[in-house]
């Protein structure tokens, strides 16, 4: 069995470690920072890094991947359409590949960059700065077409699935999605759970994908209610989901 648990880096990273307890293997996502992730094998003698994950080409993503590469000659796999320090493994959309005994498949979701991937095991995504607890990265690269199109491919996936992004912004997210959706129970209640994680200073992640499609703005540009708030925001009538979309992350980008 396969234990994933989260090192914190900078002020609300996480670097996701995969661990293999049979065999003492393990594995990180997106090591903005190398700092934690060598602070743990330190702190786990005996346990080996044998794979490095990336989503996408941001420092915060692939500062620490150099440094880990020397330490531990790990395998580096990344997106084939970006510049990604100590890359092996260029990927690309719907490739496969197995970490610790496990099958990944690989989903292109262009959007907040333009070679953003994700990986996708039954059950498990580790998604990067696609798909937030209640929001979705900012288009730094793509187009709102792109970026609605990746995550309504996500949003395909099974409900149960845990979505293991790469920041602590749910707080802030909930926030605004309550503006969009003030009438909004589900949200309502997340909000006020998310509340009390953060003053405790619990985690807010993994989320699961039932549970966006129930409280992120950007999963429900279908709603009438979310179209009607856009419309209103932007002053138009958006004649597609992806322009709902697109009004939405233009709010949320000044909120």
């Amino acid at each position: 069995m396969i234990q994933i648990s989260a090192l914190p880096a900078f002020t609300d990273n996480y670097i996701w470690l995969l661990q293999d307890h049979r065999n003492h293997c393990c594995a990180v996502v997106d090591p903005g920072d190398a700092s934690p992730v060598l602070a743990w094998l330190e702190q786990h003698p005996g346990w080996r890094l044998s794979d490095i994950l990336i989503t996408h080409h941001h420092h915060d993503h692939v500062g620490g991947v150099e440094r880990l590469k020397q330490h531990s000659g790990a395998t580096v796999h990344g997106p084939a359409r970006e510049k990604i320090p100590a890359r092996d493994n260029a990927l690309d959309d719907n490739d496969q590949l197995q970490i610790l005994g496990w099958d990944f498949t690989v989903l292109a979701v262009p959007g907040h960059t333009l070679g953003h991937i994700a990986y996708y095991h039954r059950g498990l995504l580790f998604c990067g700065d696609t798909l937030f607890a209640a929001g979705c990265g900012r288009l730094f690269e793509g187009t709102p077409e792109q970026m609605h199109h990746s995550l309504s491919r996500l949003a395909a996936l099974p409900d149960d699935t845990l979505v293991y992004c790469t920041h602590e912004y749910t707080l802030g997210n909930l926030r605004f999605a309550q503006a969009v959706e003030p009438d909004n129970p589900d949200i309502a209640q997340r909000l006020e759970k998310v509340v009390q994680m953060r003053e405790q200073g619990v985690m807010t992640l993994p989320s699961t994908l039932a549970l966006e499609k129930l409280t992120n703005p950007f999963l429900r540009t279908g709603e009438t209610s979310v179209k009607q708030k856009a419309d209103e925001r932007n002053g138009q009538d958006n004649p597609s989901q992806s322009a709902v979309f697109a009004a939405l992350r233009a709010w949320k980008d000044k909120f």
